[in-house]
């Protein structure tokens, strides 16, 4: 991808404190941080930023089991199966990096899983330094980072909760680096920015197979355990001379059913990332049947205004004929946003995934839309001539003026004698006419009727 930041891996064995390390890092609260091993599976992305600084990413990865033969070894619960999963997701991001941070704790010491752990990574060859977390004062540093010049790398005490030493450690990492590009090589990358997609639905609908299916690289663990993906993961690729941005995220269940801490915070992710991506993929399973919590998704998503698709993955497992009744049922429960496109795709077979990416350029083109006020309101004395309102209690509401307050999405503000009596489904009249004649065929719209002061003269 044009313009990709350097990237420093945070390594380490479970509970050392890497995500509460790489939200300290990129000020903000992206990764799930809980005192439970494991919470951290797959490998998130983000941004480093300091004045005087040169930007950085900084890559957090789930924590590594290895034994004195540098095979994965049993972990704590919460990892229990995917300790090989996350052993290649941290060895395909060091591939990539250009530095380590080599996560150790200082409160437990140095133990058997650190050295065998620091061989492996000493092995990959790359420019790393011993981040002894969990210091939380300068008066016993000495002391607990004593043991840990055994490994042969340099040391730096931190603390990720307090924030001790952190800038020091951002300007240690930052020697690490390559040198920075050019400004024009820095300008080139900023003008063509990746198309962010957000990846939602419930557990074990296939997000994660799909986010691999469409980059064509293994970059999320896949498992038939529900609930395998816990953080929102940003998977960067390029399609055909296009950047994007896979937000993955964890599976969404009706909160009554949410008792687990790690995943209440999950699910807050899951919504929030909508909200930061361009346009976002509602993932349903074909081979079971459309939720409540699914038309809850699509209701919020739809009430936001937020650009989205339905994806119903798995086509390839259901027959045709309960495909199409699948595919009718959703359309129902869109009867309110029939803008919103339905593809069926398997992550398995290819089927369909060719569509999805130029689709979600569209919306997002569409979701850009500008139309100047003269062209709007000579489309709606056509729209008008064509359907008048309704008489309401006596009294025909009145149209006088159209303009566009914004994008992201199109919103279309409406002047009118008495907004209380254009009903809703005159609205939608206009909404519909609005789309069709501007092309907006698949992006949200916000249709605002404004009660004007103007009055009609006698």
């Amino acid at each position: 991808m044009a313009a990709v930041l350097p990237g420093i891996v945070l390594v380490g064995r479970p509970n050392v404190g890497k995500s509460t390390l790489f939200n300290r890092l990129i000020r903000s609260n992206r990764a799930i941080t809980h005192d439970r091993p494991g919470v951290t599976r797959d490998r998130m992305e983000g941004t480093v930023r300091r004045k005087g600084l040169p930007d950085f990413m900084v890559v957090d990865t789930g924590g590594i089991t290895l034994d004195a033969h540098a095979a994965v070894t049993e972990g704590p619960e919460g990892i229990r199966g995917f300790e090989a999963d996350i052993l290649r997701q941290a060895e395909a991001a060091m591939k990539d990096a250009c530095g380590v941070a080599f996560v150790v704790d200082a409160r437990d010491g140095l133990l058997p899983l650190d050295e065998f752990l620091a061989a492996h990574v000493r092995r990959m060859g790359l420019p790393t330094l011993c981040v002894v977390n969990k210091v939380d004062g300068i008066e016993r540093e000495d002391e607990q980072l004593a043991e840990f010049h055994a490994l042969g790398f340099p040391v730096l005490a931190v603390s990720a909760e307090h924030g001790h030493n952190i800038r020091a450690l951002v300007e240690e990492l930052a020697a690490l680096l390559p040198d920075a590009p050019d400004e024009d090589e820095r300008a080139a990358g900023e003008a063509d920015a990746p198309l962010r997609l957000a990846m939602l639905g419930r557990p074990n609908a296939g997000k994660s197979s799909l986010i691999n299916a469409l980059s064509g690289e293994e970059r999320m663990i896949v498992s038939d355990v529900a609930g395998t993906t816990r953080d929102s993961v940003d998977v960067r690729f390029t399609k055909d001379g296009r950047d994007y941005v896979f937000v993955d995220t964890a599976g969404v269940r009706r909160r009554t059913r949410i008792t687990d801490i790690v995943e209440k915070y999950s699910v807050n992710a899951a919504i929030k990332s909508t909200t930061k991506a361009d346009v976002t993929l509602l993932t349903l399973d074909a081979t079971e049947q459309v939720s409540q919590q699914d038309k809850r998704l699509m209701d919020l998503l739809d009430n936001r205004k937020i650009p989205f698709m339905v994806l119903i993955n798995k086509c390839d497992l259901v027959p045709a004929g309960a495909l199409r009744q699948l595919e009718k049922n959703v359309r129902q429960m869109l009867a309110f946003c029939g803008h919103v496109p339905i593809l069926p795709v398997s992550a398995l077979t290819g089927k369909g995934l060719e569509k999805i990416l130029p689709l979600a350029r569209t919306i997002h083109e569409e979701c850009g839309v500008r139309v100047p006020t003269g062209q709007l309101n000579r489309a709606m004395e056509d729209v008008l001539a064509r359907h008048q309102p309704p008489v309401v209690k006596r009294v025909r509401a009145k149209f006088f003026y159209l303009t566009q307050a914004e994008t992201q999405p199109p919103t279309f503000v409406f002047f009118v004698s008495d907004a209380e009596r254009v009903p809703e489904s005159y609205a939608r009249y206009l909404e519909r006419s609005l789309r069709k004649i501007f092309g907006i065929s698949h992006a949200p719209m916000r249709i605002r009727l404004r009660s004007s002061h103007k009055k009609d003269k006698k």
